[in-house]
């Protein structure tokens, strides 16, 4: 699919960042929200990070932080953003009454080309999108927050999806730079968040059982598992461990079974541990938003060198 017009449904944070992914792609990009102050202040927003990613070298694409301004603007008329608009990439809030309204309404006034794609982290395409018109146009297309810095995107399809319309989000993905992934079915929780809820939930298991502190474990995590898993993933990481999968298994799997069945229950996130857990990461952290704030621009500068790191080191 080549540089097209592109639509987004929501200017929050997810938004302005599918904004600015697509900008640098070189597609003319329309932002779409209810309210023009939330238009404005998205904009506002958008510029701001541009000409500081631009500043420090980490701007992504060939086009200056102007030029990719310039192919983004604002709209509060559904029907006019939407127009000529090859895909659109719905980022209102995670509410499945919301956004079924959203693609409700986004039904009425596409035509049978354009594709209809949400940014949604657990919702299901049946329930999204089943009677929809359409129906074969949607496609879920979740992206790793922020999708600025963080490149995967997993590509969901309804049972009714066409097929052609993964392969157009896939190569549009491409284009704009991102990693995207194709899941053959539906799946609560996609892969992404399946695996994250699996790790949280042991993290959370070994703090509560009083076996490594909060601190530690995150440390486990950033300077342990996360050095590897920034370059390959698990099964890649068992292949090379052993001489291939095959040995690994041979080698290991009386020990991994032996410990996965010490795993306990899944936990309530809720009670004494959630206390314990708050006050390590507060003290670490203030809930403060300058504090909050300051540790995300830390962790986005760390993402935006680690995917610099990435791009060069694949181009080797």
């Amino acid at each position: 699919m080549e540089p097209a017009r592109v639509a987004i449904v929501g200017s929050g944070l997810i938004g302005r960042s599918w904004a600015m992914v697509f900008a640098a792609a070189g597609f003319e990009v329309k932002l779409y929200d209810i309210v023009q102050q939330q238009i404005t202040g998205a904009l506002e927003s958008i510029r701001k990070q541009m000409k500081e990613l631009e500043e420090s070298g980490f701007l992504k694409g060939a086009l200056s932080a102007e030029k990719q301004l310039a192919l983004i603007s604002g709209c509060t008329d559904l029907k006019a953003a939407v127009e000529g608009a090859a895909f659109i990439q719905e980022c209102t809030p995670e509410n499945l009454e919301l956004k079924k309204k959203i693609f409700g309404q986004l039904d009425l006034i596409v035509d049978d080309n354009v594709i209809l794609s949400s940014s949604t982290s657990c919702l299901l395409p049946t329930r999204l999108f089943t009677g929809l018109k359409h129906v074969k146009q949607c496609v879920v297309s979740h992206p790793v927050n922020p999708p600025y810095f963080v490149p995967l995107v997993e590509i969901v399809p309804h049972p009714e999806t066409d097929p052609s319309t993964i392969e157009k989000t896939y190569a549009l993905m491409k284009k704009a730079g991102q990693s995207p992934v194709k899941l053959n079915k539906e799946i609560e929780g996609f892969v992404l968040n399946r695996l994250q809820y699996a790790v949280i939930s042991e993290a959370w298991r070994l703090v509560g059982e009083g076996v490594v502190s909060s601190t530690d474990l995150d440390l486990v995590m950033s300077d342990g598992l996360g050095m590897r898993y920034a370059f390959i993933g698990p099964l890649e990481t068992m292949h090379l461990n052993a001489e291939g999968i095959s040995n690994y298994c041979e080698r290991y799997h009386e020990g991994m079974r032996l410990v996965l069945n010490t795993f306990g229950p899944v936990p309530e996130f809720s009670g004494e541990i959630e206390q314990k857990i708050n006050q390590a990461m507060s003290e670490k952290i203030p809930v403060v938003p300058q504090q909050l704030d300051a540790r995300r621009e830390w962790r986005d500068e760390c993402l935006a060198h680690l995917a610099k790191l990435k791009k060069q080191m694949k181009s080797d």
